[in-house]
């Protein structure tokens, strides 16, 4: 197996870790959702989400990935608002 095919697997091992904790994420965001419907509380609190962002940040050993990391968690977190808001409509 050449380096290419092993970082290849690598990936692909990662992703379906991934796919696994995105499923298990979506889950409790469902959870907040309802919350949030039962006690009349907006989707996007920017409080929260930046210190989300920063805690989740300073987990990283690799400091110049932050930036591609900050947009990963941006990306994942408007994913999490429109499901809220899809759960939300019904």
């Amino acid at each position: 197996m050449t380096e290419l095919e092993q970082a290849r697997e690598i990936i692909n091992s990662v992703d379906r870790d991934m796919a696994a904790l995105f499923e298990k994420r979506m889950e409790a965001v469902n959870v907040v959702a309802e919350y949030k419907l039962k006690n009349n509380l907006p989707i996007f609190d920017a409080g929260r989400e930046q210190q989300v962002i920063e805690k989740n940040c300073a987990l990283l050993q690799n400091k110049a990935l932050i930036p591609y990391y900050q947009a990963f968690l941006h990306s994942m977190m408007d994913i999490s608002k429109d499901y809220q808001r899809e759960i939300l409509s019904k």
